[in-house]
């Protein structure tokens, strides 16, 4: 049985009377920690997140305050010998934000002995085959603990629509940018368990393989300039090839590659390239992505796919496993990928695969339609912010709103009838979402008849089904994307056919 002393990051502790700027040293230092824990005399006080923390450091002067100002006083605390399946099933009932922001275990006798985050247990779950309980287990942990980091994110979106002091949008920017690597950190971890299952999804749609390396310049070239690195993309085929392929699987590939590169090369050059080749009925893809900014030894681009396990000094844990899920998307698509000392300085990496000719490419989707914009909506979540991000996204349709705070209100409002769409949360207490949506289709008359969308974090496709069989029209993933709201209440309003089209993008 696994413990928790099989699972912790056994990491130096931050001493109670230290200073932020020694945090932010270690931080800076330790790219691939999440969470310091902080001790007086060998017991632990507190525990400090690593993107909560980095985030508050851009005030002026907060290297010079203690470290106890912007510490989790009340951490969770555990004994290394808590089994590690009960202790992460208790922390999704009762403290899920630890998961996030970091817990600390003890020895027998309460003395600190290591920290751990979801993270850090996924990433040695990892290590080892993963059976189909775990898989889930992960699968969980990841919903979670993206909840408040997706309401985190939300919320800031909604700030940059206004009018804030100068030097606000940096804020916000460092907001933005350490919630969205927590949010891919998990997503990587959580594809490798599905990898060690057999349980990755690879769903090929119609792409023209040009705007995919669009996409990819798109995506890489701000980020490249800002590092002093030029970005070099090209496409080298037919401009108009269609393919059958999972865009965003191969997108994952590229990050991986390019996210590796851009690490390496400062103040150099890195090239992608995406060469295509005619087969009957097929096309065979090569990849490349080459950078010329460090010296690597033969041993050391012999275990870049290996994962967390082979994390090297300075090295963030986040590339080595989206190198590692980039090998098991391309095993999975048939492929495979190498990677090259250059003459001189940098490596060149190379994947290949044959993917099936696809037909026409597809359309851009509609505006939302006039009948949308007229809605009135009814919004139910337990979480007031959640509320607020929703009514201000149905402001901008110019559709009017009302509100309530779980399943049970929401079936007193559905009685009268009054509503066009109705927005459902999923996790609520009391009843619900899917029970609220079941109460509601009893209803007599029109108030059973409306349209209801699940809005959650939880959309795999056993999730969509369920809401689906309750009554639902339509699933939106958060962080609610406005394009991809917009698009929910035309099908609902429209009375489009639900399926799996209708979850998240």
């Amino acid at each position: 049985m696994d413990t928790l002393a099989d699972k912790i990051d056994r990491r130096d502790p931050l001493a109670a009377d230290s200073l932020c700027e020694e945090a932010l040293t270690r931080f800076v230092r330790e790219p691939d920690a999440m969470a310091l824990a902080v001790v007086d005399s060998g017991l632990p006080v507190g525990v400090v997140g690593r993107d909560a923390f980095m985030a508050r450091m851009e005030a002026p002067d907060g290297g010079q305050r203690p470290v106890r100002d912007f510490m989790d006083g009340a951490p969770v605390v555990a004994a290394a010998d808590t089994p590690a399946a009960a202790f992460v099933q208790r922390l999704l009932r009762e403290h899920p934000q630890a998961l996030l922001s970091g817990f600390i275990v003890t020895d027998s006798a309460g003395r600190y002995l290591g920290v751990g985050t979801a993270v850090c247990l996924m990433a040695r779950e990892g290590r080892r085959r993963a059976s189909p309980r775990d898989t889930a287990l992960i699968d969980r942990i990841t919903a979670e603990v993206r909840e408040p980091v997706l309401t985190a994110l939300s919320v800031t979106d909604q700030l940059r629509r206004m009018r804030l002091p100068d030097g606000a949008g940096a804020y916000l920017d460092t907001i933005t940018e350490a919630g969205g690597d927590v949010l891919a950190l998990l997503e990587t971890a959580s594809d490798l368990q599905k990898a060690a299952t057999g349980g990755l999804e690879i769903n090929p749609q119609a792409r023209r393989l040009q705007d995919l390396m669009d996409e990819v310049e798109a995506r890489w070239r701000l980020r490249a300039e800002a590092a002093g690195v030029t970005m070099l993309v090209s496409y080298d085929g037919d401009p108009e090839c269609v393919a059958l392929l999972d865009s965003p699987r191969l997108m994952q590939v590229f990050d991986a590659l390019i996210g590796h590169a851009l690490a390496k090369a400062r103040d150099g050059v890195i090239e992608a390239s995406l060469q295509t080749r005619d087969l009957d009925g097929a096309v065979r893809i090569s990849g490349r992505v080459r950078d010329n900014g460090a010296l690597y030894t033969s041993d050391y681009l012999a275990r870049l796919f290996a994962g967390a396990g082979a994390t090297g000094e300075g090295e963030r844990m986040a590339d080595r496993l989206g190198l590692a899920l980039a090998a098991h998307i391309l095993k999975a698509l048939g492929g495979s990928v190498t990677a090259e000392p250059n003459v001189g300085a940098g490596a060149t990496i190379t994947f290949e695969t044959t993917l099936d000719r696809g037909g026409v490419a597809k359309a851009e989707k509609p505006e939302l339609s006039q009948a949308a914009r007229s809605a009135h909506i009814l919004v139910v979540d337990d979480n007031a912010t959640n509320r607020m991000v929703v009514e201000a996204l149905c402001e901008m349709f110019d559709c009017s709103t009302e509100s309530v705070a779980d399943g049970v209100e929401a079936v007193e409002a559905a009685r009268a009838g009054r509503f066009d769409v109705i927005l459902m949360d999923i996790k609520m207490p009391r009843m619900d979402g899917v029970a609220a949506t079941r109460e509601i289709r009893k209803l007599k008359g029109e108030a059973g008849k409306a349209p209801i969308i699940a809005l959650t974090a939880n959309a795999d496709p056993d999730d969509v089904r369920e809401y689906l069989e309750a009554g639902m029209q339509a699933v939106v993933e958060k962080p609610i994307k406005p394009e991809r709201l917009m698009e929910a209440l035309d099908m609902a309003l429209g009375g489009a056919p639900a399926g799996r089209d209708s979850a998240a993008a």
